[in-house]
């Protein structure tokens, strides 16, 4: 499976390859969000292994990527946004009533293969996107230096 990067972090993962031992990815062992996972630097600016960044996350990195083509640059395009009602989950957090849940499922699903969404805090909305640019990493870096 490849893995993706936004156009914004791009630059970073080039330099964790370049300079910190490449991209280690760390899956989630949290089995409320297993889908969710997270790359930092495979080493520290000391060059130890990078201790896991977050609690929710595996001891140990899943992989770790020192070839800049394995990673894909990905672009993405707002396909539709919509309001989306929240209630109060377990403590200080926000989570989305059943009805937005179903509702951001099913716009997902409608959108096609590659959608995903992200949360627009500050309008309360949810923004539905597809991919729409796809580069190798190393490509990338290329056609921007």
């Amino acid at each position: 499976m490849r893995h993706e990067v936004t156009e914004e972090n791009a630059p970073k993962f080039l330099d964790w390859i370049a300079k910190r031992g490449g991209v280690a990815v760390w899956p989630s062992v949290d089995l409320s969000d297993l889908g969710f996972s997270m790359s930092s630097p495979a080493l520290t600016p000391d060059g130890q292994p990078t201790p896991k960044p977050h609690w929710k996350l595996a001891a140990e990195p899943s992989r770790v990527i020192t070839d800049a083509s394995e990673i894909d640059v990905v672009t993405w395009k707002e396909v539709k946004r919509f309001r989306v009602g929240v209630c109060r989950g377990d403590g200080f957090s926000f989570v989305l009533t059943d009805g937005a849940t179903r509702k951001v499922r099913a716009a997902v699903a409608k959108a096609g293969e590659g959608a995903t969404h992200r949360f627009d805090y500050m309008t309360q909305e949810a923004v539905i996107l597809l991919p729409d640019v796809v580069v190798p990493l190393d490509k990338w870096a290329v056609v921007r230096t």
